[in-house]
């Protein structure tokens, strides 16, 4: 007997990521001790998520090419630039009213910087260039190899510094960053090291949903509710305004802008790193987790039907002759179904 577990997975918004996600959180709430009972390796997979993380990012960053064309250089920077400005301006308003906590009561319970900055600053590179390959933008895909710079909490601990928050010791900032950097030397100078860890990429993503779904209380969950939608509307809403914005700006005409106005599966476990570098964080690092969540998948939904219909009415404006890449036809505008956010 075979069941498409596979299949079932890849029909759900990150599924790869929040399908593990939810079971390890049911787990944690029905039987919240169940590691110390356990113990061993599986006693050891409920407090695991740190090295699971470390060895994620080496292999991701043995996937990222230091080569790249200058359109590729220009598109990806314009681009992550404007995500990080984003990311950035939110974080010092949000701060200045916030600081590190997270709102106590009221509608807007559990919101605070961290989520806000996680769920702005990191892209769904699955969906981003699975966007890009249907409407035939093969510059506009490589502009990614930029893009996932962003990967990691790195940015986002430096985004919180740069809103006048609470700072990360320089070692934490290098921690943070070392291991996607020390994949991307490894991957650049032999090649076969890439071929031999790329594939560990997506298959890492389930045991890290799981292993951060076993730090998740479902109370919390509950909590979240429509403010974890809303979460996700501003990311594609606002985000993707701005960096629609920055694309037409530099030569563009926006479609790689709205298809990068995604929160990635991968920011899901920023919170609880950031907490882990500054205690300051620990009390909004739970509810931030959820919030993120729950915009990855209402990204992962929304992002795809506002960049179809932008790509569409662009390429009515200005012809299919002289839409980028002439490869882009109309059957290239209907989107498979959407995306995996892993990266």
């Amino acid at each position: 007997m075979s069941i498409p577990i596979k299949k079932f997975l890849e029909k759900v918004p990150g599924g790869m990521m929040l399908v593990p996600l939810c079971i390890g959180a049911v787990i944690h709430t029905l039987a919240p001790k169940g590691g110390e009972f356990f113990g061993s390796f599986t006693g050891a997979f409920f407090t695991g998520l740190t090295p699971l993380l470390a060895v994620f990012y080496f292999c991701l960053g043995s996937t990222l090419e230091v080569k790249a064309t200058p359109y590729m250089l220009k598109k990806g920077g314009v681009l992550l630039g404007a995500k990080i400005g984003v990311a950035i301006l939110v974080g010092v308003i949000a701060g200045n009213f916030l600081h590190e906590a997270p709102v106590g009561s009221g509608i807007f319970a559990g919101l605070s910087a961290l989520a806000l900055v996680a769920a702005l600053n990191d892209t769904n590179g699955g969906l981003y260039m699975s966007l890009m390959g249907q409407f035939g933008r093969k510059r506009d895909a490589g502009a990614y190899s930029i893009l996932s710079l962003e990967s990691g909490p790195f940015l986002t601990m430096v985004t919180l510094g740069i809103a006048g928050l609470s700072a990360f010791p320089w070692q934490a900032l290098v921690g943070a960053i070392l291991p996607l950097a020390l994949g991307m030397v490894i991957g650049n100078l032999d090649k076969s090291m890439r071929i031999l860890l790329a594939p560990l990429v997506p298959a890492m993503v389930p045991f890290l949903g799981l292993s951060l779904g076993l730090t998740i209380n479902l109370n919390a969950v509950v909590e979240a509710g429509l403010l974890g939608i809303a979460l996700g509307l501003f990311v594609v809403l606002i985000g993707g305004a701005v960096l629609l914005l920055a694309d037409k700006l530099t030569g563009g005409d926006g479609v790689a802008g709205l298809a990068a106005a995604t929160t990635a599966g991968n920011a899901v476990v920023v919170p609880a790193i950031v907490a882990g570098a500054n205690p300051l964080y620990a009390p909004a690092a739970q509810h931030a987790t959820v919030l993120i969540a729950a915009s990855v998948v209402v990204s992962a939904v929304l992002c795809p039907i506002l960049t179809v219909a932008w790509a569409r009415r662009v390429q009515k404006k200005e012809g299919p002759e002289n839409t980028q890449d002439s490869s882009t036809d109309e059957n290239a505008l209907l989107p498979k179904h959407a995306v995996e956010p892993q990266n």
